[in-house]
């Protein structure tokens, strides 16, 4: 047994590194969340609504984003219909958590770690705004595409992004690097 543990260590330690990190940050984040009321927006995605309208703003002027009444979410209107609703799981902070828990689970020095968490999170945060204001705008003119503009496309282009910046982490400044370039 100790002898697959000493051929697996890095392995192992990799998933230790990854898993507790996501364990971690999943706590942090839904003690986060128990801040607010049961019918209350978080500030996150309150945050994200409005980035959003402004966004949308930018392009068309019949353009409100207003809070739920009866949930804790946010409409987008355009051009005076209800197009989306915003919530608490499209402020993507649940994808910052899996990309964060990537990069520290590969990490390199400290530094480099802090800044590409902070980088690819604001590169993430950023993708979401914009992927929420333009599958308004489809939505608005192609709404029996929901499946496939929600749930396929754009998960794709997401998730695509992630897979990218992981690559990139791993290629260019972890220690995973460090340790093969000196074999």
């Amino acid at each position: 047994m100790k002898k697959y543990f000493i051929q697996y260590k890095p392995f192992l330690l990799f998933l230790a590194s990854f898993f507790g990190s996501y364990i971690l940050l999943t706590f942090l984040y839904q003690f986060f969340l128990n801040g607010f009321g049961k019918n209350e927006v978080d500030s996150i995605t309150r945050f994200v609504s409005r980035n959003t309208e402004n966004v949308l703003s930018l392009f068309f002027k019949s353009t409100r984003v207003e809070e739920a009444s009866n949930e804790p979410s946010f409409v987008v209107y355009l051009f005076d219909r209800s197009i989306v609703r915003i919530v608490e799981g499209c402020n993507a902070i649940s994808v910052i958590i899996l990309f964060a828990s990537f990069i520290v689970a590969f990490s390199g020095s400290l530094k480099n770690t802090l800044f590409f968490i902070f980088g690819g999170s604001l590169i993430i945060y950023i993708l979401n705004v914009l992927r929420i204001a333009v599958l308004t705008v489809l939505l608005c003119y192609f709404p029996g595409h929901t499946h496939l503009l929600h749930g396929v496309l754009f998960p794709l282009i997401i998730y695509g992004v992630v897979f990218i910046l992981w690559v990139i982490w791993v290629n260019k400044f972890s220690g995973y690097v460090k340790k093969n370039a000196s074999k």
